[in-house]
């Protein structure tokens, strides 16, 4: 976990990619379930993310997406993507098409900075 409160959760996703996902507490079905202070707190947490995410690891590109389909509680997961890493340009989820050869710098060292960050929002 790299960041919990009373309405969201922040936590790594196992993979060799920087890639983090965002719960809300609440089992919300879809976004427009949210009420709206919450509906812009989560965008403005996916806009924080996204900034530190391509401060610190220097990403091609950084994906966010928010299906839930086998998990039909609000979430996004943020990825950061590289020309090189094991699925580019495919989705992580999607076919592997090569080993990928990437060298970041510690995650420990951006959840310090991302916690950080993220305690100054409320």
């Amino acid at each position: 976990m790299i960041y919990a409160d009373e309405e969201i959760t922040l936590e790594w996703e196992p993979s060799t990619i920087p890639w983090l996902k965002l719960f809300t507490v609440e089992p919300y079905r879809e976004m427009s379930d949210l009420p709206e202070p919450l509906r812009r707190r989560i965008f403005e947490l996916l806009t924080v993310i996204e900034e530190e995410m391509r401060d610190y690891f220097h990403p091609h590109k950084i994906n966010l997406a928010s299906f839930g389909n086998y998990c039909p509680h609000v979430h996004w997961h943020i990825m950061a993507r590289y020309e090189n890493d094991s699925h580019f340009p495919e989705p992580m989820w999607g076919e592997r098409r090569r080993e990928g050869n990437l060298e970041l710098p510690d995650f420990t060292a951006f959840e310090r900075i991302l916690r950080s960050r993220l305690s100054t929002l409320r």
